[in-house]
């Protein structure tokens, strides 16, 4: 039984990809920045289903010393994790020029440091161990850029260098890290989009529709298992085709 670390896992994607992985056998760890509520409630929904296999700490994986406690916790609770999921993440709407540059350090921040951090954590057991599994959730707008989102976009680039690196790196070693480049997946980040705008953005998806957070966590388990055990170093959009 394999112990995953999901960050940013209270809701939408990330507890998606924790339900995918509880289902599948593994013992998960969620985590959060803020919403210990949410939190707390997204760990008892799992455990009504999977049991015990659950846990769940808050932290600011962004700030070294909260990642580290982090991981800390998780280790005494499951062991040092076989698979680490960096989901944690937020978007950021509006123009550059509009930007103040508290909220540029935060975006960056929330969507590059904390994949840095929790990657640097819990990377060297898996190379004493010579086995291991990174996924990176990042968009589809750090491949291709987007108008009034240059920051998220910037920072999603960055986990795509972060992810492409650290395979070359780690290949070596045996540990296998891949990303998962989202188009519009609904979730409560495209909240900010209006029904009219979502129809509009649907439109110029080729498949029709918007992606469901269940089939972000379907491919992060594949990405996880034995099927893909000669996949590393690879950004794969879930995107319906758009790109």
């Amino acid at each position: 039984m394999r112990t995953v670390i999901v960050t940013g896992s209270a809701r939408g994607i990330g507890l998606a990809i924790a339900r995918a992985f509880a289902a599948a056998g593994d013992k998960v760890v969620l985590n959060c920045k803020n919403d210990e509520a949410q939190l707390k409630a997204a760990v008892s929904e799992l455990r009504e289903e999977f049991g015990d296999r659950i846990a769940g700490f808050r932290a600011d994986l962004s700030d070294y010393k909260d990642c580290a406690s982090f991981f800390r916790e998780a280790e005494a609770t499951f062991g040092f994790a076989d698979v680490l999921v960096n989901n944690a993440g937020a978007a950021h709407y509006g123009l550059f020029s509009q930007m103040p540059p508290s909220e540029m350090q935060e975006c960056i921040a929330t969507n590059l440091f904390t994949a840095m951090n929790a990657s640097h954590r819990a990377i060297p057991r898996m190379v004493r161990a010579k086995a291991g599994c990174i996924i990176n959730v990042t968009s589809i707008w750090g491949i291709a850029g987007a108008s009034c989102e240059v920051a998220y976009s910037a920072a999603k680039a960055g986990v795509i260098g972060l992810t492409k690196s650290l395979a070359k790196e780690l290949g070596p070693s045996g540990i296998r890290v891949n990303a998962i480049a989202c188009g519009a997946i609904e979730t409560r980040m495209n909240d900010a989009l209006s029904p009219q705008e979502k129809a509009a953005f649907a439109e110029d998806i080729p498949l029709g529709r918007f992606g469901q957070p269940h089939e972000v966590g379907g491919l992060a388990v594949f990405l996880a298992s034995n099927a893909a055990s000669y996949l590393t170093g690879q950004i794969i959009p879930l995107d319906g085709g758009f790109l």
